[in-house]
Protein backbone atom coordinates (compact mmCIF):
# COMPACT_ATOMS: atom_id res chain seq x y z
CA UNK A 1 0.00 0.00 0.00
CA UNK A 2 1.65 3.57 -1.04
CA UNK A 3 1.86 5.90 1.80
CA UNK A 4 0.16 9.09 2.03
CA UNK A 5 2.07 11.70 0.10
CA UNK A 6 4.09 8.82 -1.85
CA UNK A 7 2.33 10.25 -5.23
CA UNK A 8 3.88 13.70 -4.69
CA UNK A 9 7.75 12.02 -4.36
CA UNK A 10 8.49 13.88 -1.10
CA UNK A 11 8.77 13.13 2.33
CA UNK A 12 6.21 14.99 5.28
CA UNK A 13 9.46 16.97 6.27
CA UNK A 14 9.95 18.18 2.72
CA UNK A 15 5.98 19.19 2.17
CA UNK A 16 6.57 20.85 5.87
CA UNK A 17 9.90 22.68 4.46
CA UNK A 18 7.65 23.83 1.12
CA UNK A 19 4.90 24.85 2.54
CA UNK A 20 7.09 27.33 4.72
CA UNK A 21 8.25 28.65 1.93
CA UNK A 22 11.83 27.54 2.25
CA UNK A 23 12.28 25.24 -0.39
CA UNK A 24 14.62 26.72 -3.21
CA UNK A 25 12.69 27.12 -6.59
CA UNK A 26 13.35 29.34 -9.26
CA UNK A 27 9.28 29.56 -10.37
CA UNK A 28 8.94 31.61 -7.12
CA UNK A 29 8.31 35.09 -7.15
CA UNK A 30 9.88 37.97 -5.32
CA UNK A 31 7.08 37.71 -2.69
CA UNK A 32 7.94 34.27 -2.20
CA UNK A 33 11.45 34.71 -1.66
CA UNK A 34 11.05 37.53 0.87
CA UNK A 35 8.64 34.98 2.82
CA UNK A 36 11.60 32.79 2.69
CA UNK A 37 13.96 35.38 4.04
CA UNK A 38 11.62 36.55 6.60
CA UNK A 39 11.22 33.07 8.05
CA UNK A 40 15.10 31.89 7.77
CA UNK A 41 15.03 35.40 9.87
CA UNK A 42 12.50 34.31 12.76
CA UNK A 43 13.84 31.02 13.02
CA UNK A 44 17.96 32.40 13.57
CA UNK A 45 16.06 34.92 15.90
CA UNK A 46 14.19 32.20 17.96
CA UNK A 47 17.72 29.78 17.68
CA UNK A 48 19.87 32.86 18.91
CA UNK A 49 17.46 33.92 21.77
CA UNK A 50 16.08 30.58 23.03
CA UNK A 51 18.90 28.66 24.41
CA UNK A 52 20.15 31.58 26.71
CA UNK A 53 16.56 32.37 27.76
CA UNK A 54 16.23 28.71 29.13
CA UNK A 55 19.38 28.00 30.32
CA UNK A 56 19.09 31.47 32.94
CA UNK A 57 15.36 30.57 33.58
CA UNK A 58 16.64 26.47 34.03
CA UNK A 59 19.70 27.87 36.02
CA UNK A 60 17.32 30.49 38.26
CA UNK A 61 14.69 27.58 39.33
CA UNK A 62 17.43 24.95 40.26
CA UNK A 63 19.56 27.95 42.21
CA UNK A 64 15.79 28.67 44.15
CA UNK A 65 15.16 24.72 44.15
CA UNK A 66 18.54 24.09 46.11
CA UNK A 67 17.98 27.14 48.09
CA UNK A 68 14.63 25.52 49.08
CA UNK A 69 16.26 22.03 49.76
CA UNK A 70 19.25 23.43 52.02
CA UNK A 71 16.59 25.42 53.92
CA UNK A 72 13.98 22.91 54.82
CA UNK A 73 16.66 19.96 55.70
CA UNK A 74 18.26 22.45 58.29
CA UNK A 75 14.97 22.73 59.71
CA UNK A 76 13.50 19.69 59.88
CA UNK A 77 14.85 16.52 61.23
CA UNK A 78 13.45 12.94 61.53
CA UNK A 79 12.78 11.64 64.70
CA UNK A 80 11.06 8.26 65.68
CA UNK A 81 7.49 8.82 66.91
CA UNK A 82 5.83 5.41 69.11
CA UNK A 83 1.73 4.58 68.56
CA UNK A 84 0.01 5.29 72.03
CA UNK A 85 -3.64 4.72 70.60
CA UNK A 86 -5.52 3.85 67.46
CA UNK A 87 -9.05 3.79 66.24
CA UNK A 88 -9.00 7.73 65.52
CA UNK A 89 -10.63 9.42 62.11
CA UNK A 90 -8.74 12.24 60.41
CA UNK A 91 -10.56 14.53 57.97
CA UNK A 92 -8.83 15.74 54.61
CA UNK A 93 -10.78 18.54 53.20
CA UNK A 94 -14.89 17.99 53.01
CA UNK A 95 -14.25 14.78 51.00
CA UNK A 96 -11.88 12.62 52.70
CA UNK A 97 -12.00 10.42 55.62
CA UNK A 98 -9.10 8.71 56.97
CA UNK A 99 -7.99 6.91 59.98
CA UNK A 100 -5.44 8.45 62.66
CA UNK A 101 -2.89 7.47 65.29
CA UNK A 102 -2.71 9.13 68.73
CA UNK A 103 1.51 8.92 69.06
CA UNK A 104 4.57 10.63 70.55
CA UNK A 105 7.79 11.14 70.12
CA UNK A 106 10.66 13.58 71.21
CA UNK A 107 11.63 16.74 69.38
CA UNK A 108 14.75 18.11 68.47
CA UNK A 109 15.15 19.82 72.03
CA UNK A 110 14.46 16.89 73.67
CA UNK A 111 11.29 17.97 74.53
CA UNK A 112 8.54 15.43 74.24
CA UNK A 113 5.19 15.86 72.23
CA UNK A 114 1.95 14.13 71.39
CA UNK A 115 -0.35 14.00 68.11
CA UNK A 116 -2.12 12.55 65.63
CA UNK A 117 -0.52 10.88 62.21
CA UNK A 118 -1.99 9.14 59.50
CA UNK A 119 -2.45 5.69 60.55
CA UNK A 120 -0.61 2.77 58.50
CA UNK A 121 -1.28 -1.16 57.69
CA UNK A 122 -0.42 -3.08 60.83
CA UNK A 123 -0.21 0.04 63.02
CA UNK A 124 -0.79 -1.00 66.73
CA UNK A 125 0.29 0.83 70.61
CA UNK A 126 3.65 0.26 70.84
CA UNK A 127 4.76 0.50 66.94
CA UNK A 128 7.02 3.37 65.82
CA UNK A 129 7.55 5.18 62.87
CA UNK A 130 10.38 7.51 61.33
CA UNK A 131 8.54 10.73 61.41
CA UNK A 132 9.29 14.59 59.94
CA UNK A 133 9.34 17.39 62.63
CA UNK A 134 10.56 20.93 62.63
CA UNK A 135 12.66 22.91 65.14
CA UNK A 136 9.77 22.87 67.35
CA UNK A 137 9.07 19.67 67.36
CA UNK A 138 5.81 19.67 65.42
CA UNK A 139 4.89 17.44 62.90
CA UNK A 140 6.09 18.31 59.23
CA UNK A 141 5.93 17.38 55.69
CA UNK A 142 9.06 15.88 54.15
CA UNK A 143 11.76 18.06 53.24
CA UNK A 144 11.95 19.16 49.45
CA UNK A 145 13.65 16.33 47.22
CA UNK A 146 16.52 16.67 44.92
CA UNK A 147 14.14 15.00 42.17
CA UNK A 148 11.43 17.78 42.21
CA UNK A 149 14.35 20.74 41.87
CA UNK A 150 15.89 18.59 39.25
CA UNK A 151 12.29 18.62 37.41
CA UNK A 152 11.38 22.50 37.78
CA UNK A 153 14.54 23.27 36.09
CA UNK A 154 13.18 21.49 33.37
CA UNK A 155 9.84 22.81 33.29
CA UNK A 156 11.54 26.19 33.90
CA UNK A 157 13.43 25.80 30.73
CA UNK A 158 10.10 24.34 28.53
CA UNK A 159 8.42 27.16 29.51
CA UNK A 160 11.25 29.74 28.58
CA UNK A 161 11.05 28.54 25.24
CA UNK A 162 7.46 28.29 24.82
CA UNK A 163 7.40 31.88 25.88
CA UNK A 164 10.22 32.90 23.25
CA UNK A 165 8.29 30.56 20.66
CA UNK A 166 4.82 31.43 20.38
CA UNK A 167 5.93 34.87 19.58
CA UNK A 168 7.94 34.53 16.69
CA UNK A 169 5.91 31.82 15.47
CA UNK A 170 2.59 34.38 15.85
CA UNK A 171 4.49 36.98 13.93
CA UNK A 172 5.11 34.62 10.82
CA UNK A 173 1.45 33.75 10.44
CA UNK A 174 0.73 37.60 10.79
CA UNK A 175 3.60 37.86 7.95
CA UNK A 176 1.83 34.50 6.20
CA UNK A 177 -1.18 36.17 5.94
CA UNK A 178 -0.08 39.25 4.38
CA UNK A 179 2.19 37.79 1.78
CA UNK A 180 -0.61 35.50 0.79
CA UNK A 181 -2.76 38.81 0.35
CA UNK A 182 -0.03 40.25 -2.10
CA UNK A 183 -0.04 37.12 -3.93
CA UNK A 184 -3.81 36.82 -3.94
CA UNK A 185 -2.94 40.70 -5.30
CA UNK A 186 -0.85 39.66 -8.00
CA UNK A 187 -2.91 36.71 -9.29
CA UNK A 188 -6.19 38.82 -9.91
CA UNK A 189 -3.68 41.07 -11.59
CA UNK A 190 -2.13 38.69 -13.72
CA UNK A 191 -5.47 37.21 -14.54
CA UNK A 192 -7.05 40.65 -15.51
CA UNK A 193 -3.74 41.23 -17.87
CA UNK A 194 -4.53 37.88 -19.43
CA UNK A 195 -7.78 38.77 -20.19
CA UNK A 196 -7.00 42.10 -21.45
CA UNK A 197 -4.69 40.15 -24.12
CA UNK A 198 -6.94 37.59 -24.72
CA UNK A 199 -9.13 40.55 -25.86
CA UNK A 200 -7.16 41.65 -27.89
CA UNK A 201 -5.68 38.67 -29.88
CA UNK A 202 -9.11 37.54 -30.44
CA UNK A 203 -10.03 37.28 -34.52
CA UNK A 204 -11.64 39.26 -36.40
Amino acid sequence: MRRPGARYGCSPMRRLWRRLGLERNDLRRRIDRVQRLAALGLLALFLLVTPPAAAWCANWSYDSGMRAERAEQAERRQVRATIVSTGGVGTTGDRYVHETVQARWTGPDGRAHTGSLPSWKGAKPGATKLVWVDDKGAIAIRPRPHSRTVTDAAYAAFAATTAVGIPILAVYGLLRRRFDRVRDAQWEAAWTRMDTDAGHNRPS
